[in-house]
């Protein structure tokens, strides 16, 4: 990598994303590459905001969630406030991860019931067949 600029393509090989999702970042303000002409350079401040944006969604973060937490590195607090509200955010993201694979651990269960079940009905059904055979 370089210490400078890396430009869109090396960006993509970097960090696994494509030219649209760069771009589509850029539109939303999230990243802020020096534009020379068509080209778009990217800083080391980039390379880390888009760090921070892919596990922000790896971790269910809305876009605008990210871009708020992204905005708060520049308060002058040494990212006090951008650490206690990234802090809160993740804490009701697992909050609300816990309770889907609660949620999907109940339905897996009621599945493999049915399932059971099913596999009586089909047995049964079965030895019936056979029976009047």
């Amino acid at each position: 990598m370089h210490d400078t600029t890396m430009t869109i393509r090396e960006m993509c090989d970097a960090y696994d994303v494509t030219p649209r999702t760069l771009r589509f970042y850029e539109a939303k303000e999230l990243l802020f590459p020096i534009r020379e002409g068509q080209k778009r350079l990217f800083t080391k401040r980039d390379r880390a905001r888009l760090k921070l944006i892919l596990r922000g969604k790896r971790f269910g973060f809305s876009l605008e969630e990210i871009r708020q937490l992204l905005d708060l590195y520049d308060m002058g607090d040494q990212q006090a406030t951008q650490l206690q509200r990234t802090y809160e955010i993740a804490q009701a993201r697992l909050q609300d991860m816990v309770e889907q694979r609660d949620e999907l651990n109940e339905a897996i269960d009621d599945l493999k019931e049915q399932l059971k079940w099913g596999e009586k009905v089909i047995v049964s059904m079965t030895k019936t067949e056979k029976a009047a055979e």
